[in-house]
């Protein structure tokens, strides 16, 4: 059963860093169809902990990400909360298990608002408009 989670950092600042991370999908225009990057953001350092481009939007694409964010930490014995819109990539058990599992505590925005999330957003509009990735991009490898 997918699980949607209460925003449990609603006018909260994070106060080191892994102590919030953020995560978003967005889409990426190639001449061959869209591409997918969901990516793995520390709050407080900005500092992308995953990321991961491919051409489907399936829960194993945030769970590869999130695997990749994981295996990059530098403070694992400490309180993490990930924060996420309600996609059903996050809501899916499969993913908030694998969260919970590596002692991460989920988060959800609860009213589909994009401000909900807005460190992910800000990150997606900076990958678009400052490094060119809301162009046409040739194929994925380029992308």
């Amino acid at each position: 059963m997918y699980k949607k989670y209460k925003n449990l950092v609603k006018d909260h600042v994070p106060i080191r860093p892994e102590h919030l991370w953020v995560c978003d999908i967005t889409y990426i225009k190639t001449q061959y169809g869209h591409n997918y990057s969901a990516i793995v953001t520390d709050a407080y350092s900005k500092q992308i902990m995953g990321y991961k481009l491919n051409n489907h939007m399936r829960t194993s694409l945030c769970i590869d990400v999130l695997a990749i964010a994981i295996k990059n930490r530098k403070y694992p014995d400490k309180k993490l909360i990930h924060h996420s819109d309600r996609g059903f990539q996050y809501c899916n058990p499969k993913y908030t298990q694998f969260a919970e599992k590596n002692g991460i505590i989920m988060s959800m925005t609860e009213q589909y608002d994009p401000y909900e999330n807005a460190v992910a957003e800000r990150i997606n509009r900076t990958l678009k408009y400052e490094y060119g990735l809301k162009q046409n991009i040739k194929n994925t490898e380029l992308a």
